[in-house]
């Protein structure tokens, strides 16, 4: 609620389904865990708060805690705009398809209320920019929060004390399952480029740690044959493998997850995106926030839509992922599970719980148990207990 609401407001409370549904996927979390390995105990609440902990973010109405995200008035409708990337300004003109410098949120917003919902979204996806239309998902999108196929059978769960999991994941979302699996038994390398690591080395480390600080790193050049060879090499040692990328980024890297799981040592395939790996959106980029607006798990007052907590899809995906996973391991067999972070976010959507009679606590983050690894840290040791050097 604190991370809720306008910044000269009271704090609002969160959608009506929010606190029962993560409580239901906490318990499944403790539950599969203790079935394969150690319990891993999680408050799904504090999970939400702990970036906004750690960076001194606060409630800010329709900009994003992390100030990346804006909610602005299309002609029709609301759309979530995050432009957090060092080149996203870069391409706003021919998003608008306007022959000017775009220098700023106060020059956007004009821009962006003459246009429709729909074409914003569409001319953003073209460009590789996260924009979505506020509660764009939900039953007419014909998709689930979370598909899962299983390709082979075997009824017996599988330990996890001594799993290989290959985390090729990035920020937030993913790593968190890398953590909740290392918790639990398993050994957990994390997998980056060495030219592009995972973007969160460069935010606060004390959340880097938390979500990494179980993990060993390797640290690949995957511009290079010899890198992406490498890097297949290690999913085929892998037992579980992490992926947060687009489709089309993993067969770029010459993986080939259904192929892993069919023919492979790999038990469990999970893919993390913002919109699925399958059909017309699997190709859209999507970050915490925007991906939230797909989703319609915003807070409202009077006045219009709000960001309901902080990116509160990536932490709610990553614990209704680690769930699956922990989940397929206890059932046993081969799965490949696709977990889309706008469908996660409508799951969790409904109406606005009145804040009248709720007490808003400021957010606390855990105890990280060491250091997140230094980049490429224990490339060499890791290949050689693999045996892929």
């Amino acid at each position: 609620m604190i991370l809720t609401g306008r910044p000269d407001g009271p704090a609002l409370g969160p959608p009506e389904g929010l606190v029962p549904y993560l409580d239901t996927v906490a318990r499944m979390i403790a539950a599969a865990s203790e079935q394969v390995g150690d319990a891993v105990s999680i408050d799904p609440l504090q999970l939400l708060g702990e970036r906004a902990a750690i960076s001194g973010f606060t409630r800010r109405g329709p900009i994003s805690c992390g100030g990346g995200t804006r909610l602005l008035q299309g002609y029709d409708d609301w759309v979530g705009v995050s432009l957090t990337r060092g080149d996203d300004w870069e391409l706003v003109p021919a998003w608008l398809e306007v022959d000017l410098d775009v220098d700023g949120w106060d020059a956007l917003a004009p821009i962006v209320a003459d246009r429709t919902a729909s074409e914003l979204v569409l001319r953003a996806g073209w460009l590789g920019l996260p924009v979505a239309r506020l509660a764009e998902r939900g039953p007419s999108s014909g998709r689930s929060a979370v598909r899962s196929g299983r390709l082979a059978r075997d009824p017996s769960p599988v330990p996890i004390g001594g799993l290989v999991v290959a985390d090729l994941t990035a920020l937030w979302a993913g790593p968190m399952v890398g953590d909740v699996l290392a918790c639990a038994g398993a050994n957990v390398v994390k997998v980056e480029s060495s030219s592009r690591p995972d973007g969160a080395r460069r935010g606060p480390a004390a959340f880097f740690d938390l979500m990494n600080g179980r993990k060993r790193s390797v640290a690949l050049d995957l511009g290079s044959s010899d890198g992406r060879a490498t890097l297949r090499r290690v999913v085929d040692a892998a037992d579980v493998v992490l992926t947060s990328s687009r489709a089309r980024a993993v067969e770029q890297l010459g993986l080939d997850p259904e192929l892993s799981v069919r023919s492979g040592r790999t038990r469990v395939w999970l893919s993390i995106s913002g919109y699925g790996s399958g059909g017309r959106d699997a190709e859209r980029v999507a970050f915490g926030d925007d991906a939230a607006v797909a989703g319609g798990l915003v807070s409202w007052d009077d006045d219009g839509p709000m960001f309901c907590a902080d990116a509160i899809a990536d932490p709610a995906t990553g614990m209704v992922a680690s769930a699956a996973v922990l989940g397929a391991l206890a059932d046993g067999g081969r799965w490949l599970i696709d977990v889309s972070m706008a469908d996660v976010a409508w799951d969790l959507a409904g109406p606005t719980v009145p804040a009248r009679d709720l007490d808003a606590a400021r957010p606390t983050a855990r105890r990280a148990v060491g250091r997140g690894p230094a980049l490429g840290a224990d490339t060499d040791a890791v290949l050689a207990e693999l045996g892929v050097a």
